[in-house]
């Protein structure tokens, strides 16, 4: 670290980075919206299924982003838990249009909120109710009512409605993120 670079530190100058891990299952959406969260100049145009993990950053105008992405298929699943103490935040991407694995969504959840390593922790965890374009999604309040999210009471939370492909719904979630995250860094 250069001698700037710790000035900037110390005048509160350089952005604070948050390490998100972003989870859900397969074909769910997490490396599309990760991908729309970045500079439109650093955005891949085909997306292809996360295999075990790949790391992406983006930044908003206070913090740093370092996301991991991991693979939402049965197989990876395993492999969460070791970023888990790692992780500042959680980005869970369900597939809204798929009802039939909604209740693999809230085992996978329920399990990540009953971790040792996340369980105590107070970390943020924001909700995107992907694929809203499709006919057959549901609304955001049904998606947080099919995973029980009312009972999520020792964690910040929140849900978004969003359509990755366009980009709706994720500047609130990013904007909620960052309030969050600013709170918990400091």
């Amino acid at each position: 670290m250069g001698l700037f670079d710790k000035l900037a530190g110390w005048l509160g100058l350089k952005k604070k980075e948050v390490h998100v891990l972003c989870l859900g299952l397969d074909n769910s959406g997490k490396t599309t919206i990760i991908n729309k969260l970045k500079p439109s100049n650093a955005q891949t145009q085909d997306i292809v299924p996360t295999i075990g993990f790949s790391i992406e950053k983006f930044k908003t105008s206070s913090l740093s982003f370092t996301v991991f992405d991991m693979s939402g298929q049965g197989k990876y699943r395993d492999l969460w838990e070791h970023y888990y103490k790692e992780g500042q935040a959680i980005i869970f991407v369900i597939d809204s249009s798929d009802k039939l694995r909604m209740v693999v969504a809230k085992e996978e959840l329920d399990t990540l909120l009953n971790h040792p390593d996340i369980k105590h922790r107070r970390l943020p965890i924001l909700f995107f109710a992907n694929k809203m374009d499709l006919r057959d999604a549901v609304s955001s309040v049904k998606v947080s009512q099919l995973l029980s999210l009312e009972n999520i009471k020792d964690k910040p939370w929140h849900i978004c409605a969003s359509d990755a492909l366009k980009g709706d719904g994720l500047q609130e979630g990013v904007d909620w993120l960052q309030g969050m995250s600013y709170i918990i860094l400091l």
